[in-house]
């Protein structure tokens, strides 16, 4: 969806082009608005492509090397948009924490994004290799897994994908079936937050722009910032506290990293890119949440060798978008 591509593709020659149709009455300038950032779009995901001299049409970056356990994992593939961050980095995140390979499609493969389209964006009555429709990215396609081991299995939904990786790929406490479901829960309630955090830039409607509901977004952020953020973060810091015994401030369930340290750090990654002025103040509130825990997760081995490499994205026009009018004063 063309919201969320960063904004050097939203914005490229608009402002020219829009003083060349300003004559024209405002909806007719909104459908030419949108013809063109469909063309700008296209054209920006091909030159990023092509600009890549090492690209071959296969993976080009470069994996942690997997254990000997982790190299008989499937071939993971994520479904996602391409250049963004988005909800696609809670699944990347825990797959480059626990040194899974996969493969991100559409930012890897030449063509990806027409997999990602024509698999999770389609209006068809099924995905792909007969798996019912999916609403849309993110997905993960994991090849032979599908019903009576045939095909590929699809499935979709953040939350639901964890679920799935989450004893697969060593990111759950082992043998502990009630852990799996507090990691479960931990998760679900920090993606609940991050739909929150989403609506702070579009909390009307998500087709129209950021301009066209910016008052509702500064009342909106000003919520957010305000109410949600203390009632979410003091769920994690009391879960924090409750894990002490084991996780040592370090962990939020048992005593290891799990995608509930990986979920709740990502969300909180974002606040910091989304509102920095708001967070900083938070962290005086929560410094076990925000400091013990956050920078923590960071020096995990995966984690690390992720955020320095080229295959983290920057944040830009995904879910944690930076507008300095709706951060704190």
């Amino acid at each position: 969806m063309s919201l969320s591509l960063p904004s050097i593709l939203l914005r490229t020659n608009l402002p020219t082009i829009k003083s060349s149709v300003s004559v024209l009455n405002h909806q007719h300038r909104r459908n030419i608005y949108k013809y063109i950032r469909s063309i700008v779009i296209q054209k920006a995901i091909s030159k990023l492509l092509s600009d890549r001299s090492d690209f071959d049409g296969h993976r080009t970056f470069t994996m942690a090397q997997p254990s000997k356990k982790q190299r008989t994992h499937p071939q993971y593939e994520l479904l996602y948009h391409p250049s963004i961050p988005g909800r696609g980095e809670f699944i990347r995140l825990a797959l480059e924490a626990a040194g899974v390979p996969y493969t991100d499609v559409a930012n890897e493969q030449e063509n990806g994004y027409d997999t990602v389209r024509k698999i999770c964006m389609n209006q068809q009555e099924e995905s792909a290799d007969g798996n019912p429709p999916v609403f849309c990215p993110p997905c993960l396609r994991v090849p032979g897994a599908g019903q009576n081991g045939k095909g590929a299995l699809v499935i979709s939904q953040t939350p639901n994908i964890l679920l799935y990786l989450g004893e697969r790929i060593g990111m759950v406490p082992e043998g502990d079936e009630a852990a799996k479901y507090y990691v479960n829960q931990v998760a679900l309630t920090a993606l609940d937050l991050n739909n929150e955090v989403h609506d702070t830039h579009h909390p009307i409607a998500v087709m129209k722009y950021y301009e066209d509901q910016k008052d509702e977004s500064l009342k909106k952020a000003t919520d957010v910032r305000e109410n949600r953020f203390p009632k979410y973060f003091s769920y994690f810091d009391r879960v924090l506290k409750h894990n002490q015994p084991s996780g040592k401030g370090k962990y939020l369930v048992g005593d290891r990293l799990t995608y509930a340290d990986t979920t709740v750090w990502q969300l909180l990654d974002g606040c910091f890119f989304a509102f920095p002025k708001e967070m900083a103040a938070r962290k005086k509130e929560f410094p076990d949440l925000l400091g013990t825990f956050y920078e923590n997760v960071k020096t995990e081995k995966g984690v690390k060798e992720y955020l320095s490499s080229k295959r983290r994205l920057q944040y830009s026009m995904g879910v944690f978008r930076h507008y300095p009018e709706l951060d704190r004063a």
